[in-house]
């Protein structure tokens, strides 16, 4: 009998069944990734959904950080002409206002009328080196911007700069705690006192303190000062927060003054002399708004102590951005040109930032008067140097205090959706605030809408 052949053999069929499994298992992972692509899509979709639901409410609602937050109008206002009816439209009294801090966002305008003159360009080899000008004391100083320091100072009459060292920081707050490394013995037995009168500016106690030097050490209100020995008074002039003109008050021997003249400057109030102190502090934070560019300046007259000041930047960090201080020096250039004698096409900048301060401090008075319920300082008319005309003080802050039965300002304020500093925090009473005056537009209106409809 003839043998038949099988069709397939043992071999053929494990090839077909591995083929099989194989098909079997390439559909699956297909229909699988169909099914993930498909969720991630709609997963995707969700998110999108609610990414955008945050950011509706965003806009609405901002943040309740006290301290250093961001500003709750997220883009600069492009009118200052907002009606009353406009702004009770766009909040509702839903919005929170955070006039906590003294984010100088006010500034844009002007910025923007004057366009791009304050732009420069820095070349990819430029800039590379630590130092600026080893012939100098401050060897990280820029000579561009100490020209344009020295230029400022003379066109505005605020102070003297001759016979006046220039040390250059990163912002007033470092050249602060440079100041108290130069001031300071070091090998004096106990760390020197540092005082201010109340209300003092209220970071000075957590800067002097927070790295515990053996140095120095923070000792309170200057009025109440009474302890012998070495001493480092802090003179801010005009006053953050109240604006009040300042002299030092602690009658006693031994005494070094730092004087902090970040708001002597005549949008804020009358250039009555140049001072020419032996340490003064200046920013241009708060000069022409630039906050951001992180640049402050000393002018001092002993040669030691600005050594020291330079020496504690060096160590601290290396110096100073170059690129912050050519942007400086372009910016107060545009200051300068702005303000000439012979005139400019541009409008001077003190001239519009006074207009600015003066309107907001109108809006503020009328605000409180309307309410009942709040106060503001009465400040004394002075005759400004530079403006050639006698106005009122008008602060970059308002220290604004609660009358009748109110003890805690800030909790007051707060339930109505309006951010503030406590007056504690400047060594005084919670019946006090601090509120800015250097906000948007569009937050400063609101804010003086709301406060007016408080009432008592």
């Amino acid at each position: 009998m003839a043998k038949i052949t099988p069709l397939f053999s043992l071999k053929n069929l494990l090839v077909v069944s591995l083929a099989l499994n194989v098909s079997l298992i390439w559909r699956a992972m297909h229909e699988s990734e169909k099914c993930n692509f498909d969720s991630s899509f709609s997963l995707q979709q969700q998110r999108r959904s609610v990414m955008a639901g945050c950011v509706l409410k965003e806009k609405e609602h901002v943040s309740e950080r006290t301290h250093l937050s961001l500003s709750s109008s997220p883009s600069p206002s492009p009118s200052s002409s907002l009606t009353s009816t406009d702004i009770q439209s766009q909040d509702g009294g839903e919005r929170i206002i955070n006039v906590d801090h003294g984010d100088p966002t006010m500034y844009e305008k002007y910025w923007q009328k004057v366009g791009d003159k304050t732009t420069i360009v820095i070349p990819g080899w430029q800039s590379l080196s630590y130092f600026s000008d080893v012939r100098n004391l401050c060897w990280f100083l820029e000579p561009e911007f100490a020209k344009e320091v020295v230029r400022l100072h003379k066109v505005v009459g605020n102070a003297i700069t001759e016979n006046h060292h220039i040390v250059v920081g990163t912002g007033s707050t470092q050249l602060f705690q440079a100041a108290l490394y130069a001031l300071s013995s070091q090998d004096a037995s106990e760390p020197i006192s540092v005082v201010s009168a109340a209300p003092y500016y209220s970071s000075y106690p957590s800067i002097t303190d927070c790295v515990k030097s053996r140095l120095y050490k923070w000792a309170g209100d200057a009025k109440r000062f009474n302890k012998d020995g070495p001493y480092i008074e802090l003179v801010t002039s005009p006053n953050n927060p109240d604006g009040s003109v300042r002299q030092s008050v602690v009658n006693r021997s031994g005494g070094i003054l730092v004087h902090d003249l970040a708001y002597y400057w005549p949008q804020y109030t009358s250039i009555t002399y140049p001072a020419d102190h032996d340490l003064m502090l200046f920013t241009v934070s708060k000069s022409t708004g630039h906050a951001g560019t992180r640049i402050g300046w000393a002018l001092v007259k002993d040669t030691e102590v600005a050594k020291k000041m330079t020496k504690y930047i060096e160590l601290n960090t290396i110096g100073v951005s170059k690129d912050s201080q050519l942007r400086a020096a372009k910016v107060l250039k545009v200051v300068s040109d702005s303000c000439k004698p012979s005139g400019s096409e541009d409008e001077c900048f003190f001239e519009f930032t006074n207009h600015q301060m003066s309107t907001r401090w109108k809006q503020l008075r009328m605000a409180v008067q309307k309410s009942g319920l709040f106060s503001v300082p009465e400040l004394p008319s002075q005759f400004c140097t530079f403006l050639g005309r006698a106005f009122e003080p008008q602060p970059a802050f308002a220290w604004l205090k609660c009358e009748q039965e109110i003890e805690d300002c800030e909790s007051f304020l707060k339930g109505n959706k309006i951010l503030t500093r406590s007056g504690k925090h400047f060594g005084f009473s919670r019946k006090y605030v601090r509120i800015s005056m250097l906000d948007r537009d569009e937050n400063y209106n609101l804010f003086v809408q709301r406060l007016s409809k408080i009432l008592s």
